[in-house]
């Protein structure tokens, strides 16, 4: 029984609950993290302090909507002060938002039910000053309790921090005063300069009075807000600001307006072709402060040819309010813009031809993106996205009138390969080989009822390509035979067609299948057994590369003349180098030394002849 009862002692002991402990926090580690992981650059400091005076005027007028909306910055040597006319602090409002990491005002009693209307939602505050400040001193008086004095919170980066009341005649009115003292190597973020031009980047479009000394910062409203005498004006005011901000002269410009999600700004297009790769960059402001120059998950992918500037109040923010949160409201937006952006589109298509010909000779390419996807632009850009054809440059609806079938390759080299054969046999050939075309033609037949699509191989080219007179072909069979013994160790056949021009002497065709497999034996021919084995088990029964030669040219037919076997292969060798060289073929190391050999061997024919006439 005592056992017993030691035992339930024991377990009651270990279930006890246990004193919590409290997470020690050390500033300077913090800092450190802020600086080099969470923040992009020092100067995000600034947004920070007009940040909190913004939210503060904010808070003040949800009660008294009169109050006044001040900010002012004045920096000089080496030291900050940003003074505003919010809604203050007590001091057990500094004891419990200012000295604790993590808690923001906007949680405070009161605040929440407007908590839509600030920009800062994090409460990292103040903390973000240390990035470049070795001391923080507050100095705030709250309108919500006017009779609390004034109130001082001075902190350095150790993490330490006093707190005193202070007469009133330190701070007579509400609101609160914010000084900075350089940290050693950071004073040139505190220059007046630097403060005017960092103030006047984040805080251009912010809806209160903030100045920098005596110089304004506000520049409202929004340059795509305001009256203008025309619409050139317009167009000439916001290329202006474009420049201004992105170092271009737009090709054009294009209204952003949700009003839903509470958006305004402008898109303007680029006037050069970019990478559909490359992420464009654009500038969102938040409740009127620049959030980020870099937010790239604004746009659908299709739409890089645009760089954006906009004013949202409905997009989260990030902790380090430098990107945009990936949400439901983002992509909401994203699915928005995009659909402002094709109406401008369609705009151009149906009222302004000639300036959507300037735009797509620039930028077809990211409208061939979203035409893949989005069957109504593709038939609206029909009569004007170019592609590379055999009968020149032409949109998929004039080379659809001009041809029955419309045929295309997938990959250039395929293209180069038959477009001049084609050509002259009558077949239209589209070049598929450049990004998106290929989906493109292949959707041809959805928006174009009735239309033929059909993708053209080395069969089909051949089939088209008349065939030798039989007696002709027979009488040829040595020369043929000698030929194809000479290309049979590099994959390749040989035919004998007559086609036009004249002036080809043959042509190199395969597919991919036949690509393929030719890689799967060279591979197989330099492999070890082990391998060798594995990959010819893996041999394919696809077509092999052919080797067409023309009867109807005139060298083919001295070659095809010759009785000597080598020269026939050496002859042989040669049209097919040349072919390959036509078809602006990539050589492999076979085909390279064969090229090397048939030229020597010409040559040594060529000298051995003249040897033997003398």
């Amino acid at each position: 029984m005592k056992m017993d009862s030691q035992t339930s002692q024991a377990s009651q002991a270990s279930h006890s609950p246990q004193s919590p402990h409290t997470f020690q926090v050390d500033l300077r580690g913090l800092v450190d993290l802020l600086s080099h992981h969470l923040y992009s650059s020092p100067k995000v400091y600034l947004r920070e302090l007009l940040q909190n005076a913004v939210d503060a005027i904010t808070a003040r007028r949800t009660a008294e909507p009169d109050a006044p909306a001040r900010v002012r910055l004045s920096a000089e040597g080496g030291a900050l002060r940003v003074e505003d006319t919010g809604v203050g602090l007590t001091e057990a409002d500094v004891h419990s938002l200012l000295a604790t990491i993590g808690r923001s005002s906007k949680r405070a009693e009161g605040l929440q039910e407007a908590r839509s209307d600030f920009l800062g939602q994090f409460g990292i505050g103040l903390l973000a000053c240390f990035v470049v400040a070795e001391r923080i001193r507050v100095v705030s008086r709250s309108a919500r309790t006017p009779g609390a004095p004034p109130v001082e919170w001075t902190a350095s980066d150790d993490g330490s921090y006093t707190v005193r009341t202070l007469p009133d005649a330190e701070r007579p009115e509400p609101g609160t005063t914010v000084h900075l003292v350089a940290r050693a190597g950071a004073a040139e973020w505190l220059t007046p300069e630097r403060v005017g031009a960092l103030a006047r980047d984040f805080g251009s479009l912010l809806p209160y009075d903030v100045r920098v000394g005596d110089d304004p910062v506000t520049d409202l409203p929004a340059p795509w807000d305001r009256s203008y005498p025309g619409p050139a004006a317009r167009r000439v005011a916001l290329a202006r600001h474009c420049h201004d901000l992105f170092g271009f002269t737009p090709l054009d410009t294009i209204d952003l307006s949700v009003p839903l999600a509470g958006i305004r700004g402008v898109a303007y297009v680029l006037p050069s072709a970019v990478s559909p790769a490359q992420r464009a960059g654009h500038r969102v402001h938040l409740k009127g402060m620049l959030l980020t120059e870099r937010a790239e998950q604004l746009l659908p992918d299709w739409a890089f040819f645009v760089r954006c500037v906009l004013d949202t109040d409905s997009l989260r923010p990030t902790a380090s309010r430098e990107a945009l949160y990936e949400d439901e409201t983002l992509a909401a937006v994203r699915e928005a813009l995009g659909e402002r952006i094709r109406a401008w589109l369609t705009g151009l298509a149906a009222g302004d031809p000639e300036r959507l010909a300037a735009f797509l000779s620039v930028h077809h390419l990211g409208v061939k993106s979203l035409a893949r996807h989005d069957r109504e632009m593709l038939r609206t850009m029909l009569p004007w996205l170019p592609f590379e054809t055999t009968d020149g440059r032409l949109s998929l609806e004039e080379f659809a009138q001009r041809h029955p079938v419309v045929h295309f390759t997938r990959t250039v080299e395929e293209y180069r390969q038959v477009a001049p054969i084609a050509s002259a046999q009558g077949i239209g050939v589209i070049n598929g080989g450049y990004t998106y075309d290929s989906e493109l033609v292949q959707a041809l037949p959805s928006v174009r009822p009735g239309t033929v699509v059909a993708e053209l191989d080395a069969e089909t080219v051949t089939a088209h390509l008349d065939a030798v007179d039989p007696a002709e072909e027979l009488a040829l069979s040595g020369f043929l035979a000698a030929a194809r013994a000479r290309l049979d160790p590099l994959g390749c056949d040989v035919v004998l067609r007559a086609f036009h021009p004249l002036s080809v002497p043959a042509l190199h065709l395969d597919d991919r299948d036949a690509r393929h497999e030719q890689a799967r034996a060279d591979a197989e021919a330099q492999a070890d057994d082990l391998w060798a084995g594995i990959l010819g088990s893996l041999r394919g029964s696809a077509p092999r590369a052919r080797l067409v030669l023309n009867h109807l040219n005139p060298l083919v037919r001295r070659i095809s003349s010759l009785h000597d076997p080598e020269l026939i292969g050496t002859a042989t060798e040669s049209l097919y180098g040349q072919a390959l060289l036509m078809a602006q073929r990539p050589l492999r190391p076979a085909d390279s030394a064969l090229l090397n050999r048939a030229f020597i061997g010409l040559l040594e024919w060529a000298t051995h002849s003249e040897d033997g006439q003398a």
